[in-house]
């Protein structure tokens, strides 16, 4: 049989949960940040206390390529990859685009097929955008609360999507945080590109109604909330250590007797040699970042730079990461490490290109002995914390941009390159 509590017990109850929850607010109040001495960080003095339903004080936008969650998406993906001039110019590119990628969905479906079925990179870009804003919003509460959005270019959740959901929560400023460590025009600067002509479009759409004689003559032009950009972090210390860090836990699998003679293979995503020869500062940037990395393991192994992933039949950036593993088993070197040092996450390219194409089926054919594949850096700690501190430092740097963004390629053909600087660097 139920009976009723007494009233004074239910008073004391409630006033005890309003003591207990006004402690837990006390406690949760949370510091800003500063980096300390060792490169951790350290919370500042000033205070927040996050509410629920808190308005998004800063938005962060996780710019990135994406992949196909199913084998169903791989042609939309391919169409808009072979459409877009800004990754893979072609001529005639509208009718080329949607028939190169008709071509090769057959093939790039089977591909994703022996890796579970689609890309994981849309997971692991959540996993690092949930952890790196539950750090900025307990390092930097001046800018919090802090909400991370997913753009990707080529699949949804696309840039334009993103940028919908962004103009919803109306943050007071935008950081677009790119995912390529390494600036490209053709990676970088497509998303860049990409937000520009979303902006810009708005604009003008404003202007059309604000002079059309059905509009409303209360309505204003279109705002954009205060935007800012990190367009490259090829040298961050803790990206650095993230990589260092996995590449000593898997040199440690191989047998200590040939362990410093393993020849360690950093492969990037290679770019055509009609966008390197414009002046494209990726090679350099990659190269910066292996130099940091080896620098860091005092230069313990061998080591090459290699390019993956080319497509067609132009001129590529070489060595090209399957002609470098026949090289070295050709001259008896026969012991690779392969660190996927352009990508933040696991994907097409470490899955299937590295991990089958090359580890399974191309180093047991020209017999190397023992190949490995570095893990990506995916949810891994260090690597998160190092994105929060990316971040932190910006947010408190004043700055819009770093100083190479404003700087066209100097053979750039591209009006849109132009277009994206004026957005992003307006006072440049």
């Amino acid at each position: 049989m139920y009976c009723r509590p007494k009233r004074s017990i239910l008073i004391a109850i409630v006033l005890n949960k309003q003591l207990i929850v006004s402690c837990l607010s006390k406690i949760s109040l949370r510091t800003a940040s500063t980096t300390t001495a060792d490169g951790t960080l350290k919370p500042d003095k000033q205070t927040h206390h996050e509410s629920p339903n808190q308005q998004v004080n800063t938005g962060i936008l996780l710019l990135n390529m994406g992949g196909p969650e199913t084998t169903d998406d791989v042609y939309d993906f391919l169409n808009r990859l072979f459409s877009d001039r800004d990754i893979i110019p072609l001529p005639a590119q509208k009718t080329l685009g949607p028939l190169i990628a008709r071509r090769r969905t057959p093939s790039i479906q089977e591909q994703y097929a022996k890796i579970g079925g689609g890309s994981p990179i849309k997971m692991w870009t959540e996993k690092q955008g949930e952890g790196m804003v539950k750090i900025l919003d307990q390092i930097s509460p001046s800018t919090a609360p802090h909400k991370y959005y997913v753009g990707f270019r080529y699949v949804k959740p696309l840039t334009e999507m993103a940028l919908d959901a962004i103009e919803k929560d109306r943050p007071r400023r935008v950081v677009a945080f790119t995912q390529y460590p390494q600036y490209s025009c053709s990676t970088t600067g497509s998303s860049l590109n990409a937000i520009a002509r979303y902006y810009n479009s708005k604009t003008k759409s404003s202007k059309t109604d604000l002079n059309s004689s059905t509009s409303s003559a209360t309505q204003s032009p279109y705002n954009n909330p205060e935007w800012s950009v990190i367009d490259r972090w090829q040298t961050h210390p803790g990206f650095i250590q993230a990589f260092v860090e996995n590449i000593k836990s898997e040199l440690n699998k191989f047998p200590a007797d040939i362990r410093n003679d393993v020849v360690i293979l950093f492969s990037a995503h290679s770019l055509p040699m009609s966008v390197v020869n414009r002046g494209d500062p990726y090679p350099a940037e990659v190269a910066a970042t292996v130099q940091a990395v080896m620098e860091s393991l005092n230069f313990s192994n061998p080591y090459r730079l290699v390019w993956q992933s080319k497509v067609g039949p132009s001129a590529w950036l070489g060595c090209a990461t399957d002609d470098a593993i026949k090289g070295l088993a050709k001259n008896n070197r026969r012991h690779i490490l392969l660190v996927p040092i352009a990508f933040t996450s696991d994907h097409i390219e470490t899955l299937h290109e590295l991990d089958i194409e090359y580890s399974q089926h191309l180093a047991t054919s020209v017999g190397v002995e023992m190949i490995r594949r570095c893990s990506s850096l995916n949810d891994s700690p260090l690597f998160i914390k190092a994105m929060a501190d990316i971040v932190h430092k910006h947010l408190h740097s004043q700055r819009r941009h770093t100083n190479q963004l404003p700087l066209r390629c100097p053979g750039c053909v591209n009006a849109s390159c132009e277009q994206m600087r004026k957005f992003f660097c307006p006072s440049s």
